[in-house]
Order: structure tokens, then sequence, then C-alpha cells
């Protein structure tokens, strides 16, 4: 199972090759992919056409929709957050902190782009996709 990541997606719906939307290609119909409620919302507010909104719609009507935030990952994502903090870093966005914890408790891996994740991958052991 794997999770991708809202800035994939923008980057795939808009046509740009990367080795992330290629590896999405790769994955569609070969893999499970389920996707984030959070990350839903956050890439279908970008669409500004009606009829592209509706295209990106029919396609994650494909997918599995998950829920990502309840109370007891809400107090993860806190705990891993103040565990990176008191290393030294912090992550910028809350949402990338919720969609990194939710994988690590899921055991699913995550495909992105964002560099948020990458101290999730190194201190507290989220699975990439590539």
């Amino acid at each position: 199972m794997v999770i991708v990541d809202t800035s994939v997606w923008i980057d795939y719906f808009n046509g740009v090759i990367t080795p992330q939307t290629n590896t999405l290609d790769v994955l569609l119909g070969m893999e499970e992919i389920l996707v984030g409620d959070l990350i839903l919302t956050e890439v279908l507010q970008g669409f500004r056409q009606e009829r592209d909104f509706q295209r990106a719609l029919r396609l994650f009507q494909a997918f599995r929709v998950v829920t990502m935030l309840g109370p007891e990952l809400a107090i993860r994502s806190a705990q891993h957050y103040r565990t990176l903090r008191h290393r030294g870093v912090t992550v910028r966005k809350t949402i990338d902190m919720i969609i990194g914890t939710y994988c690590i408790e899921h055991k699913v891996s995550l495909l992105y782009v964002d560099r948020d994740f990458a101290p999730i991958v190194r201190h507290l052991g989220l699975q990439t996709v590539l």
C-alpha cells in the first residue's frame, strides 16, 4: 500500500515529469494506492476549472479514501513533532506531520517530494517509495 502526497498529485495533474510522477504512473493499477482525506482536500481545492476538478474527483473515486486523523493519531502526531523539535528539526506544516504519522502508524509507504518529510524518514522511520 502506498499513499501519494499532495505535491506529487499536483505535479501529476499538471503534467510535470519527475521521478515521483513517473513512479506514480508505474504504481497506478499495480499497487493499492490509498488517498488520505487531508490529501484529497488539498489536491481538489487547487483546481480552478470545474472540468479539471470533476476529472480529478472521478480519478480519486477509484481509490480507497482513508481518514488520516483521529484523537489517537492527533496525539501521536504531536509526540512525533515534539521528538523532532527536541532534535532541532521543525516540520513547517502540521498536515505533513499528520500524513507522516499516519503512514508510520499504518505501515504505509509514502511517495513524496516535499522536503518536510525528510526528517520524518530520517528520525522516525517513515517508509518511502523512492
